[in-house]
């Protein structure tokens, strides 16, 4: 078997019609995961529940199932009963709940085999995987499948690192700006985010209720699918007719890219045009003041409020002075210490001041703004999803100044307006880069609630652009 090579449906099909078994698949799994310390992917390993749990698919498992004794990871701010739930932080290092969160428990009813929990961001707040709190190799930080010296993005880094490093072929992250699509395309996968309030949000590690999702990760679209339909229900979709497709591109999506992500986006678009997807041109001109607008003020609010709800559903007694006190990242600790616990935000003029106000107008006026901008921009030009490059840039280098201010706004320039707007959006890998021989993604994003067409068209782009080589 070409372990490689293998997709979840692929895997799913194989157990089903007995070409392997789930102890087999299981037990490569986790030999590929301890043969990639470096990578920094796992917060843990959990080798005996996840052997026991394939010893017994394979002897009394129901084959029908759609996931059914297929190993997947889950990044360490979802639940999974009996297994630490860090959210990537030292003073959550000693949770474990009893339950899994809905999202998980529907994996796991599905028939999935959880190999292990996946290092992130911490906190989940950041784009580079950087955490200094974790690290099962010489260096921190969760490591690109493509090269170790390199960011593997975040807030979902594991799951992506671990995706891209054909460790597994699919997995669960969650994303509040860009957090499982920034992962997916540095590291050559795919992923969802959905639209907000599709899949139940209990058992995570929250930073924003208005913001926040878990989105499925895995090896091509039509996996990505595979796992939506497990947790949002739903038939089986079929690939789109991309001759009925209609796609727009806004040019000021198109800022910022380094010389590979520019020519991949222009070779993508021309790919799609001859497959006979209609590409316009459409204007969005207030799009990055009206997420300005919305972005920091609804995250950085809401993540005090949000946090100490969770923290009491915990019960582990914490508060969150004391999870903050003992936050490992410095950029997280910068964010913690001067924004989210005394609840202020960025005056126009530099100055903190009250964050209520501010927070205020971005919920009431600024977001359903934004809301309305993306409805009208959709509605007047026909238009299926809107198309942009994921990150403006490939991977950068992994160390402590890549979880910087300015990096951060820039690799989620693109993915933050609509995580804001609340719609979903899907990242579908290209290319690798000409000179850097790096992944490199394109992101659809689709009206509200429109994420199952957007899955449909999404698999129709698995067989134009196929899968990217395996890193060496």
């Amino acid at each position: 078997m070409d372990f490689d090579q293998l997709t979840l449906s692929e895997a799913a099909s194989g157990l089903r019609t007995g070409t392997f078994t789930s102890t087999t698949l299981t037990r490569e799994a986790i030999a590929r995961a301890k043969a990639n310390p470096e990578l920094n992917a796992f917060v843990i390993l959990d080798e005996a529940g996840a052997l026991k749990a394939a010893a017994v698919f394979d002897a009394t498992g129901d084959k029908t199932k759609p996931l059914g004794g297929v190993p997947i990871v889950i990044k360490d701010n979802i639940e999974v009963a009996g297994l630490p739930c860090s959210a990537g932080t030292p003073a959550l290092k000693g949770y474990v709940p009893k339950a899994d969160a809905p999202v998980a428990a529907k994996l796991r009813a599905a028939g999935a085999i959880i190999i292990g929990k996946t290092s992130m961001h911490e906190l989940a707040f950041g784009i580079s995987g950087y955490n200094t709190a974790f690290k099962t190799g010489t260096e921190y930080g969760v490591r690109n499948a493509y090269d170790r010296t390199l960011i593997a993005g975040g807030s979902s880094s594991g799951t992506g690192a671990a995706i891209g490093a054909r460790i597994v072929a699919g997995g669960l992250g969650t994303d509040t700006g860009g957090s499982v699509r920034v992962p997916a395309a540095l590291n050559g996968c795919a992923s969802l985010r959905p639209t907000v309030g599709r899949y139940p949000q209990g058992g995570i590690a929250p930073i924003s209720h208005t913001r926040d999702t878990a989105g499925p990760m895995a090896a091509t679209m039509t996996d990505v699918a595979l796992l939506d339909r497990v947790i949002a229900g739903g038939d089986a979709i079929a690939p789109a007719d991309l001759r009925q497709v209609r796609i727009g591109i806004a040019r000021s999506m198109l800022i910022n890219l380094d010389a590979d992500t520019e020519s991949a986006f222009r070779d993508a678009v021309a790919k799609v045009k001859a497959q006979g997807v209609m590409v316009v041109e459409i204007e969005m001109p207030q799009l990055a003041e009206l997420d300005g607008q919305v972005s920091f003020p609804i995250a950085l609010y809401e993540a005090y409020d949000d946090l100490v709800a969770y923290l009491k559903h915990t019960g582990t007694g914490l508060t969150i002075e004391s999870v903050a006190a003992q936050i490992a990242s410095t950029d997280v600790k910068s964010t913690y210490d001067g924004l989210v616990i005394p609840r202020k935000l960025p005056a126009p003029d530099g100055s903190l001041v009250d964050a209520r106000p501010i927070y205020d107008a971005a919920i009431k006026t600024a977001r359903p703004a934004l809301q309305a901008l993306y409805s009208k921009t959709f509605a007047d030009n026909r238009l299926d999803a809107i198309a942009f490059p994921t990150t403006p840039r490939v991977a950068i280098a992994s160390n402590s100044d890549s979880s910087s201010l300015e990096n951060f706004g820039l690799f989620i320039q693109n993915t933050d307006p609509g995580s804001n707007a609340g719609i979903p959006g899907i990242q579908v890998p290209i290319a690798l880069g000409a000179s850097s021989r790096l992944p490199i993604g394109l992101e659809l994003d689709g009206p509200e609630g429109s994420d199952r067409r957007l899955l449909a068209i999404g698999m129709a782009l698995d067989a134009v652009f196929g899968r990217l080589p395996a890193p060496h």
